[in-house]
């Protein structure tokens, strides 16, 4: 078996660690209040207020106003809190999945059904 040391990169990841974590709390806190429908319609409303009540920084900001998970994630955003920012979209997972892999959403739905066989 392989040892992992946690700290090594793997190529095309954003590791999230206690450093993620704290370099996200704004954005990964804003999507957390996506749980409710009134805050989703504040969101839609006024955006940047909302990224101002946050306290999301200039790159947070501008993830989040290309819709880019990858960027969000990048920014410390954990996939289970921008899951949430997502929905807002109607994006789901395998909008995600295309994002992630830089493939259309068609490719990447292509390349789920060839991984199955």
């Amino acid at each position: 078996m392989m040892d992992i040391d946690a700290h090594t990169p793997i190529e095309g990841t954003t590791f999230f660690d206690g450093e993620m974590a704290m370099k996200g709390y704004a954005l990964n806190k804003m999507c957390y209040s996506f749980n409710g429908a009134e805050a989703r319609a504040v969101y839609l409303t006024d955006p940047e207020a909302y990224f101002e009540r946050f306290g999301l920084n200039e790159a947070q900001k501008q993830a989040c106003r290309n819709k880019n998970v990858l960027e969000m994630i990048k920014a410390g955003g954990n996939i289970y809190y921008l899951a949430k920012f997502a929905g807002i979209f109607k994006m789901n997972m395998q909008d995600i999945g295309a994002q992630q892999t830089g493939l259309s959403v068609d490719a990447f739905k292509e390349k789920l059904l060839r991984a199955g066989d």
